[in-house]
């Protein structure tokens, strides 16, 4: 007995040893599991989904009985969504058959004030879930209905890049110097926590003058909108063409001079998808050097699922 109770003492000591000898932070240094939550947060391509409950609504449901539709809503994207950034609605029945709060639109962040996106304490993003209710009014000698329900969620996002560029005002030029970094295009791929995102940064110097095509792309599966269209109903019969594929972008660099974008508006349409913004900054001094580049991207969103249900004629 006596052996085995120094056997054990021997292991709690060793294991006490070992936990600390394991190597701790320095001053300054980020603990390796806040490095990945922060690469976590500021990746991926989602924004807000929509998921149904189970069975709600049900495949298959009686008109004396109310319809009843439980809607997740999650943001897993990296931008905060107040009570007016986004609303859900639900759209392809007959109005004169399902009424009731299934009409207009209901905030994403009802009830909570804040739909938060992802963050270091967070990763995952968070969530609300929404009750849409209905009596249901079965016209006289129709035996079922069976419409496909189309839950959309309509919402104004923000997906924010800094792609670290080198920049070299003597980049073409002859220089005893030893260069810390040589311009190079930037590729950028899975997203920046948002289903817009930018895809790729290219990089040229024209004397003391850096030149950067940024890409941008729709990453997720639904339509990109004008940061200024009408979300509370942006089922596509509301929305004009100008509403459509259009995003607001502003791009600064700290280190650079005067700032010359186009196109010049300050928007770019999306076409196939696909857009491209094209910059100038003059460079002062006369080093190369790293800096990152600040790229926002302003944009509305619509994504959908659906649901089919059956509705039969209650038996008499």
């Amino acid at each position: 007995m006596k052996k085995s109770v120094s056997t054990v003492a021997l292991v709690i000591l060793i294991t006490l040893f070992l936990i600390s000898c394991k190597p701790k932070p320095g001053a300054g240094e980020t603990p390796l599991d806040t490095v990945a939550a922060l690469q976590q947060v500021k990746t991926g391509t989602q924004g807000v989904e929509l998921q149904l409950i189970q069975d709600s609504p049900p495949a298959i449901l009686y008109d004396q009985s109310d319809l009843i539709a439980l809607v997740e809503v999650k943001n897993k994207g990296s931008h905060d969504l107040k009570a007016q950034d986004c609303f859900v609605q639900v759209t392809g029945f007959d109005r004169n058959i399902i009424s009731g709060s299934f009409f207009g639109p209901r905030s994403c962040a009802e009830g909570v004030g804040v739909l938060e996106g992802k963050n270091l304490y967070n990763t995952e993003g968070s969530s609300n879930i929404l009750e849409f209710q209905s009596g249901i009014n079965l016209p006289a000698g129709v035996p079922d209905y069976n419409p496909t329900l189309n839950f959309l969620s309509c919402y104004h996002y923000h997906t924010i890049a800094n792609p670290s560029v080198c920049v070299d005002p003597l980049f073409y030029q002859v220089s005893a110097e030893q260069k810390t970094c040589r311009p190079k295009d930037v590729p950028m791929g899975g997203g920046q926590g948002g289903p817009v995102g930018v895809t790729y940064v290219g990089v040229d110097m024209v004397g003391n003058r850096a030149i950067f095509e940024i890409n941008i792309k729709n990453l997720g599966l639904g339509r990109v909108l004008s940061p200024f269209a009408n979300l509370n109903n942006c089922g596509q019969s509301s929305l004009e063409y100008q509403d459509l594929d259009k995003v607001q972008y502003n791009v600064e660099m700290t280190s650079g001079g005067k700032v010359n974008c186009k196109p010049q508006d300050g928007f770019v349409r999306l076409s196939n998808g696909q857009g491209k913004i094209i910059c100038t900054f003059d460079i002062p001094g006369a080093s190369a050097f790293e800096t990152p580049l600040s790229i926002d991207l302003d944009y509305s969103y619509a994504q959908s699922i659906q649901k089919s249900v059956r509705i039969v004629k209650t038996p008499q």
